[in-house]
């Protein structure tokens, strides 16, 4: 499937297109996006019988020492069932703090900048998919992973998680859906 145009409006159709082919799949799992919290509350009402993962900002991402999604939020969505993880963004991480000091070339930064050529939701899927390893939250199993170009999600993939030290061993099996343009 794909959407006219990025954004928060594809939310509700990215999230039940998602459940719908992870059901065919027998996939289980499912990783997500969520700074705020409001979207891990929209996969919480669609995706019933699954394994939600919800993935944040790290702390002091927009501004220093905040939290994007806030503690009163984080504890109502894990008593609700969801993992929520807040970790540092895998594709760019300390690389992010040395390009803005720095001119040059870091890897980290060429492949998430590669994968935003698929769509920034693109880039967001794989990138907390592998978020969600590093912090043990996955299985090993073929998942579901959801991200978005700014707020709510439109992108939807199928793939094998790996964590950040065998990122080349992912496989991206199957695009559900995404922004045509974007």
């Amino acid at each position: 499937m794909y959407f006219d145009k990025s954004g928060q409006t594809n939310t509700e159709q990215t999230l039940k297109l998602a459940f719908e082919r992870g059901k065919e799949l027998g996939i289980d799992e499912v990783v997500l996006a969520s700074s705020t919290g409001e979207t891990a509350y929209k996969a919480l009402e669609i995706f019933t019988g699954f394994r939600i993962t919800t993935v944040t900002l790290h702390c002091g991402f927009r501004e220093p020492f905040k939290k994007a999604m806030s503690d009163d939020v984080r504890r109502d969505l894990q008593a609700k069932g969801a993992t929520v993880i807040m970790a540092t963004h895998a594709l760019s991480g300390i690389e992010r703090s040395i390009a803005k000091k720095h001119d040059g070339c870091y890897p980290a930064l060429l492949v998430s900048d590669t994968l935003r050529l698929f769509g920034h939701g693109t880039k967001v899927a794989v990138e907390v998919s592998i978020m969600a390893a590093d912090a043990g939250a996955l299985t090993g199993n073929d998942i579901l992973s959801i991200g978005g170009s700014s707020r709510g999600a439109d992108t939807a993939l199928v793939l094998k998680p790996v964590g950040q030290s065998d990122l080349f061993d992912m496989r991206i099996r199957e695009i559900i859906c995404k922004p045509r343009a974007f």
